[in-house]
């Protein structure tokens, strides 16, 4: 039987983080919606599971990237340094989404054939529908920010050095609203913590690729 996205995460947490109060964050987890939510409204893996589907993949491009610099087997500190910002990057998005409906129009031509005659509707790109759809919308009940408000959550129950802090806060990098607001404080962290750079590599990769339905193979 397939393991499925919630079992990956796990394993890949117990596995390689051990810190005191991990095992609380983890319960935390387990406990809110990180195992179902998307990982956006409308984007990259908009779907149940999302969120932590684009975790695993983060983490998974990360390590790949982190080993293909050092280029030598990486510690333990290294391995629990690289789970905890690529697993738990995005915590913040955690009870974050809310499913909800709207109507929408559809073209679908089995839809039409099976409409009654005044459900049908025309405009310049033909007859269509009027059909209640499912969606995702925010509900921030926390507005802290992105990364940093991962970081908040996360130090609610284990402790972080300054390296995974800056990286977790700045792995949007320079889509960060920090930066659009004239901030050059993301390309300082860059410089002094790489492992931010790295990350902000891998979730760019994650998105645009592992979770993209173009390709480039």
């Amino acid at each position: 039987m397939d393991r499925s996205p919630k079992d990956i995460f796990t394993e890949y947490f117990r596995n390689n983080i051990k810190r005191e109060g991990s095992e609380e964050l983890l319960e935390w987890l387990m406990q809110s919606d990180f195992f179902s939510a998307p990982a956006s409204t409308r984007f990259h893996l908009a779907e149940p599971e999302g969120l932590c589907v684009h975790s695993i993949h983060v983490y998974e491009r990360l390590h790949k990237l982190y080993s293909e610099e050092k280029k030598l087997p990486l510690t333990s500190e290294e391995e629990e340094r690289l789970a905890i910002v690529g697993l738990l990057h995005d915590v913040c998005k955690t009870d974050f989404y809310i499913e909800d409906f709207r109507n929408q129009k559809t073209y679908a031509p089995d839809k039409i054939r099976t409409a009654t005659k005044w459900e049908i509707k025309h405009d310049s790109r033909g007859d269509f529908i009027w059909e209640t759809v499912p969606y995702y919308r925010i509900e921030d009940n926390f507005p802290y920010g992105h990364g940093e408000k991962s970081v908040v959550l996360i130090e609610k129950f284990m402790w972080l050095s300054d390296e995974e802090r800056m990286s977790i806060r700045w792995h949007m990098g320079f889509s960060d609203d920090t930066f659009k607001g004239g901030s050059a404080t993301v390309g300082n962290a860059f410089n002094l913590y790489p492992l931010a750079a790295l990350l902000n590599c891998a979730d760019i990769l994650a998105a645009y690729l592992d979770e993209s339905d173009s390709s480039l193979f």
